[in-house]
């Protein structure tokens, strides 16, 4: 459990960068993508720490306290298997790493993801589809 907690806390440091910019910038300002693939999600949000591939070499990992984690590797860290009510749960917010790292305000997608004018439901739509995403991106070895 604890392994998965690491990578979990990147997944909520993924774009911490973006709030430190200004004190007064907080993830409610952070605009949605039209998109709701998990990849086109993954590109926008968490990139910019997890890299593109998602091995944890965006261009923000250098200036982050603990490095992103490889999220090509949670299943093999769970020996085998994908926690993905876990992932979307932390990804939604509704459940912390257990880590020492973080802090509530690092940014969680859930809210923002829920912003939307016409439908709501699109905001755990987009927390599935990440999470799907991350599971289909995973390493066997």
């Amino acid at each position: 459990m604890f392994k998965v907690g690491i990578w979990l806390t990147a997944i909520l440091v993924c774009c911490a960068p973006l709030w430190a910019q200004a004190d007064s910038k907080r993830p409610a300002e952070v605009k949605l993508i039209i998109s709701i693939q998990g990849k086109d999600l993954f590109k926008a949000y968490c990139a910019s720490c997890h890299g593109l591939d998602a091995k944890g070499n965006g261009p923000m990992a250098a200036s982050l306290k603990a490095p992103p984690a490889d999220l090509t590797r949670i299943s093999i860290r769970n020996h085998g298997m994908f926690p993905m009510m876990r992932v979307e749960k932390i990804i939604a917010g509704e459940e912390l790493p257990a880590s020492g790292h973080g802090s509530s305000q690092m940014p969680v997608w859930g809210p923002i993801f829920s912003r939307v004018t016409t439908d709501v439901d699109l905001g755990r739509v987009r927390v599935d589809n990440l999470a799907h995403y991350l599971s289909d991106i995973q390493e066997m070895k």
